[in-house]
């Protein structure tokens, strides 16, 4: 590999925090995966909503928290459109497309997602070969880019609101 390469890219493990704030998801894992071209985001709730401008916005709410399903936030975005994807299982789905702003460490880029329940899965957020370009996945390593101070105030902001949410009695 050319020298000058190695130096434009960085070097991501397998698995890494991401944010996407323009949906509001400041901190959220997300498993690599170059076996994909697009990424998905996990989303449930899923409803569109046609404005006076003629936009179509996608409203959709997300369990950002590997199994924690009582932390949910609520999101929109632009529909770009819908796309067929196949699962690693033969399965097509149509799937909505949103286009957004990944963060990843210090390096911020509009990819494209498709928004699918990911509910029984490991990683709410698959990051596809598409949004991989300025980057080496080194499949040994977990978390190279470490989180962003927003990230780690998001995480303790929900640490917080969950210790709440469990503290309070139920409702019989």
């Amino acid at each position: 590999m050319e020298e000058s390469v190695k130096k434009k890219s960085d070097i991501i493990g397998w698995r890494e925090w991401v944010s996407l704030p323009f949906i509001g998801l400041i901190g959220i894992k997300a498993k690599m995966d170059t076996g994909a071209k697009t990424s998905s985001l996990h989303a449930f709730d899923i409803y569109l909503e046609k404005k006076l401008s003629g936009k179509t916005y996608v409203h959709f709410k997300v369990h950002p928290i590997q199994n924690e399903l009582s932390f949910v936030v609520s999101c929109q975005a632009l529909l770009i459109g819908k796309r067929v994807v196949t699962d690693s299982g033969g399965h097509k789905e149509e799937r909505y497309l949103i286009r957004t702003t990944l963060e990843l460490g210090s390096v911020k880029k509009k990819v494209d997602i498709t928004l699918t329940n990911r509910e029984t899965m490991k990683y709410r957020m698959l990051i596809g070969r598409s949004a991989l370009k300025a980057f080496y996945v080194d499949p040994t390593q977990s978390y190279l880019m470490g989180k962003t101070l927003k990230q780690k105030k998001f995480l303790k902001e929900v640490k917080m609101e969950l210790k709440n949410i469990l503290a309070k009695p139920r409702q019989s």
